[in-house]
Order: C-alpha cells, then sequence, then structure tokens
C-alpha cells in the first residue's frame, strides 16, 4: 500500500475538526484513562455531528489513530457504513471498531461516546475538539 497523499488543510471545508476521545470511567478503569484514547478528522455538521455528505466528498481526510500505553499507534479510516453507522477501519490486522450511535452522536467536549471495541461497548468522552 503506498502511502496517502497529504492533507493540505486548505483544500477542506471549514466544518473539519480533530477529535480527541479517551476512556471515560468504567470497571477496571474508575478515573477513565487519558492514555486510552482516539484521534480521528471528521467533518461535522452545524449541529457537531458528523456529516456524512462532507465525508463522502472527503473520505481520505478521515483518519483515526487508535492510542494504548504500551502498544504502537494503529492508524486507520473513518468509514460509513450502510444503515448509517460509522466505524474505525484500520489498516494493521485488527478488526475495525464500531461508534455506537455516531450518527447521532454530538462531539464537543464533554459529551460521552461509546465504541465497540471486539464486541464490548466502551464508554470515551470527548475531551477536544479543535480546527484543523
Amino acid at each position: 500500500m503506498s502511502s496517502p497523499t497529504p492533507i493540505l488543510n486548505t483544500s477542506l471545508p471549514s466544518s473539519f475538526r480533530q477529535i480527541r476521545i479517551e476512556l471515560a470511567r468504567e470497571h477496571g478503569h474508575p478515573e477513565g484513562a487519558h492514555d486510552i484514547a482516539y484521534v480521528m478528522v471528521a467533518p461535522l455538521d452545524g449541529d457537531d455531528r458528523i456529516d456524512a455528505e462532507v465525508w463522502r466528498q472527503h473520505r481520505e481526510a478521515c483518519p483515526v489513530a487508535r492510542l494504548r500505553p504500551g502498544e504502537e499507534t494503529v492508524h486507520g479510516h473513518l468509514v460509513h457504513r450502510r444503515g448509517g453507522s460509522w466505524a474505525f477501519e484500520y489498516e494493521a490486522n485488527i478488526p475495525d471498531e464500531g461508534g455506537y450511535h455516531f450518527n447521532e452522536e454530538r462531539f464537543v467536549p464533554g459529551e460521552y461516546v461509546s465504541v465497540n471495541e471486539e464486541g464490548r461497548m466502551h464508554p470515551f468522552r470527548v475531551v477536544s475538539v479543535t480546527r484543523l
């Protein structure tokens, strides 16, 4: 697989944001975990939800990084599935991870979202949303 073409921020619509979500409180992590996280780039609409129409026009501009302590960062892309759901599809040999109701979720700091990792839902908190 060849290296992706670099994305020039000026070539993207102004709705694109870099979003960081971190593991929220759950069993085994009573305080959450800032080092278990995802960083993704996605277009957001006026309600701070992922904009599927803009995503379709700029799919290659929506990378995802899966961050885990003591592990190499895993890179992939945000993908839109049939029926309107969203997932993280990786370049490495690990299963895709589905965003639970990402099509309905608002990506603003302090909000919570869920990610299905190997058949188990985990809560994540949106910690930052920044312009590119």
